[in-house]
């Protein structure tokens, strides 16, 4: 059975999604753009539109009971592959340990003509 999940801590769906659905114990956000959820505006810069995203998905899976701890896989959309190691010092400061498994593409344009977008899958510890 498919659940929603909706939290007011993190930027609501600009579009006709949700911010994140629960199938079977796994958590599967939609993109999360680089958004203060203070400002609505995106941050300025990739590093801080990095910590943005991860903030906003660490928000969307605290609304289902989970944290980053859970995630098993990530996937990082980055406007421009110079950024990489900006982006992945920040990264960096959110998953230590046991990484979850990534992937990263450089993409030609992101909504809101953001520098970053992060989806995170995570999955209920048994």
């Amino acid at each position: 059975m498919k659940k929603i999940i909706a939290t007011e801590n993190a930027p609501g769906a600009i579009g006709p999604y949700s911010q994140a659905t629960e199938v079977n114990g796994f958590v599967y956000t939609s993109g999360q753009l680089g958004i203060d959820t203070a400002t609505g505006e995106l941050a300025a810069g990739v590093e801080a539109q990095t910590e943005a995203a991860l903030k906003n998905a660490a928000a969307i899976l605290a609304e289902a009971g989970l944290s980053l701890n859970d995630v098993f896989k990530t996937l990082v959309f980055i406007k421009d592959m110079n950024d990489f190691g900006k982006m992945n010092a920040v990264y960096s400061r959110f998953f230590t340990g046991d990484f979850p498994a990534r992937s990263c593409v450089e993409v030609a344009r992101l909504p809101k003509d953001g520098l970053v977008e992060i989806e995170v899958i995570a999955a209920r510890q048994e």
